[in-house]
This record gives C-alpha cells, structure tokens and sequence, in this order.
C-alpha cells in the first residue's frame, strides 16, 4: 500500500514548521513503513518545491503559489495536479489530509480518495476556546469535510465536538494518534527530584497561563520544586502581546519564577532526555484533539498531572495512570502535583502504569495496524 499525507508540518529541519500533528505523522509513518507499506509526506506551504528521504518516507514539499486574491485557490490546483499525477503513475494509493484549514476544499483528484482527519480544525479550537472564526476558515473546513470520500479522528470527542460545530451527522472512525517506543524509551535513569515538566506549544489553548498560577501555587506548598518548559513561544490573539512567555513571566511570582527554565524549542529527538530529567510532566490544555506529548511521557513512565476537560478521559484514567483536573483550579492542581511528587511509590506506581497502556493502546505498530485496515476499505470502495 501507498499511502500520502497532505499536511503543513513535518518534524524535519528541512521543512519549516512543526507541532503535534506533524509529529503524529512521523509516528504513523515509521508504524506503516514497519508493515510493508510506502509512505510520502506531502508537506505545503513550504520556501520551495523538493523532494527528500527521511528514514525511508519520501518528503516532498510544496511551495504555495503567491497571487493576490488567488494564492489558496492557485496552491490547491498545483496540489490536485500532483496528486493526480503521482495517482497516475501509481507512486500513491490515497491521501489523507488534516482538517485544520480545509486545504482540500478544491482539491478534487480524478481517482485518487481523499481521507480527511481531524487533528483539530481551527473551527473546533475557536469554538472551544471562545475565540472569532473567521468566516472563509469555516467554509473551507465545511467544504473540505463534506467533501472527503472517509472520515477519520484523533478521539471521539473531537468527532462528536466537530459534528456539533459544523451541525454535520458525518460518521468518524477513531484511531488514536500513536507514538514509537522504540524512540521513548527509558534509558539511563537520570532522574532529578522535585523536577516538573511542561512540553508543548507555549499558547493560551494549552493553559499555560494557568500553568504560571498553579505553578505559584506549587512553590508555597514546595519550594524546592523547579520547573522546565520546552516548546516553541508563540503570539497571544486575546492581548495581541507578541510572546505566551512574557505573559507567563508577568504571572510568575519573583519566587516562583527563579526556579522557571524556559528552553524554546528543541529538536525532536532532545525531548526525550528532557523527559528523563522529570519527576512529574504537567499539561493543563483547554483544548486539544488527541496530544501526543502525553503519550511520549507516557512511554517514559513518568507520572502525568493533566487537564480534564473532554479527550482527556480517552487518553489517561483518573488514578491509574495519571490524574485529572480542571486547569484553572490552580489550587487542587498544584495540589495534586505536590502530593504526587512526596510520594515516591505513587509516582512510580502511575508512571508504570502509563507504560502498560501505551504499550498495549497507543504504539505506533498497534495505531498503524489500524490505519491500513480502513485504508484497504477506503480503496476497495472508492
């Protein structure tokens, strides 16, 4: 099987941009390729056109067209006419595409199916997060979606959320995003007390800010404790301020903030020793689709203080593997952080049990398994 994904991101140095889902891309990929399968990355929006090997995925970016007023329409076109040409010449079998900005809203390959998966449209993420949406955004997933000969999703909640917002009854098969073990690993144990990790996006959705009070809160009940932040820093729409992390600093108070250290972005593979060095990893979001920063901590058996609000249930069970709070009840939150971290046989007991089940639900083989089984459905009555 042939398999190709439209997305924007790709965790590469070559490519110029990417998060979550290009990460759960990269998963998915290594997962296929161990079954037989090929696998090509389209990657748009891109500084130029080129093709590359990664790890055996073919990587080929797209750069955008640039016309005033038909820059989208221009970019999909050329995407259409690669499809169909790569269709063609037998080098693909599908595409599966994302939701998030509807980029197949006028895409119509002659043969070839198109899948679409929802990560997250910006339309869920506005609608969850109470922010405007802009009208052509809406269109353009409504269309995309309407379109799509199969529909995928990272959770159930997204799906049901998605079908709410966009007032639509489509039928989504949940698979979970996976993540490869063989790349999170627990190694030698380097281990530091009373170390808090934060890995994702420094963005409002995430809960960040939430993060900087409960974190003030954690420091009165623990003053030893340290925090670590890895992720890139991005602009807040609500302020306009330019950085996350100028806010979060103007939260944090003068105590709490010495103990802060902010490592921006980090390549992909550093994320692991930085998940090593943590007793506890945190992750307060307010909206998400399925993360996969919770199951690359997961896989390292580290105990996991989490949202818990709607997807999080599909992921973690509240006291087994992790526990849940709401990310703006600072209080408990830190709480439960600080209990956790007193209690070295708890952690323990948590951090192991996050393993077992993302050995047995979430591995990249196990995720992939799934993938090809629907996608052979997806061809067969194409």
């Amino acid at each position: 099987m042939k398999i190709a994904y439209l997305t924007p991101e790709y965790p590469h140095l070559k490519c110029t941009h990417s998060a979550g889902v290009g990460t759960s891309i990269y998963n998915l990929s290594r997962g296929l390729l161990g079954l037989g399968c090929e696998v090509r990355v389209l990657v748009y929006g891109q500084d130029q056109d080129k093709v590359f090997q990664d790890e055996g995925v073919t990587i080929q970016k797209i750069k955008n067209k640039k016309v005033k007023g038909f820059s989208r329409w221009l970019t999909q076109k050329k995407i259409e006419k690669l499809i169909n040409q790569l269709y063609k010449s037998n080098e693909i079998d599908l595409v599966e595409s994302i939701d998030w900005g509807g980029i197949t809203s006028y895409i119509q390959p002659k043969k070839c199916p198109i899948i679409i998966k929802l990560h997250g449209s910006d339309t869920y993420f506005c609608r969850l997060e109470g922010r405007r949406l802009k009208k052509k955004n809406f269109f353009h997933e409504m269309r995309a979606l309407s379109k799509a000969d199969a529909h995928l999703a990272v959770s159930d909640f997204v799906a049901k959320k998605t079908n709410e917002f966009f007032n639509f009854q489509l039928e989504f098969l949940t698979v979970y995003n996976g993540v490869d073990l063989s790349k999170f690993k627990l190694g030698h144990h380097r281990e530091v007390a009373d170390q808090v990790l934060y890995v994702g996006t420094l963005i409002r959705k995430k809960g960040v800010l939430d993060l900087a009070h409960i974190f003030n809160k954690l420091i009165e009940l623990n003053p030893e404790v340290k925090l670590d932040l890895v992720g890139s820093d991005a602009p807040d729409k609500k302020t306009k301020s330019a950085s996350t992390w100028k806010l979060m600093q103007d939260i944090f108070t003068k105590e709490a903030l010495q103990k802060v250290t902010y490592y921006g972005k980090v390549p992909y593979d550093e994320v692991k020793s930085h998940l090593e060095k943590a007793s506890v990893c945190v992750f307060p979001s307010h909206a998400e689709a399925f993360p996969v920063s919770w199951l690359e901590a997961m896989a390292m058996q580290k105990a996991i203080l989490a949202s818990s609000i709607g997807w999080a249930n599909e992921v973690i069970e509240d006291g087994r593997e992790g526990y849940l709070k709401h990310p703006e009840d600072h209080q408990a939150f830190a709480q439960q952080i600080n209990d956790v971290l007193q209690n070295r046989t708890l952690m323990k007991h948590l951090g192991e049990n996050a393993y077992n089940k993302v050995t047995t639900c979430f591995s990249h083989q196990v995720i992939a398994q799934k993938h090809v089984s629907i996608y052979n459905k997806v061809i067969r009555t194409k």
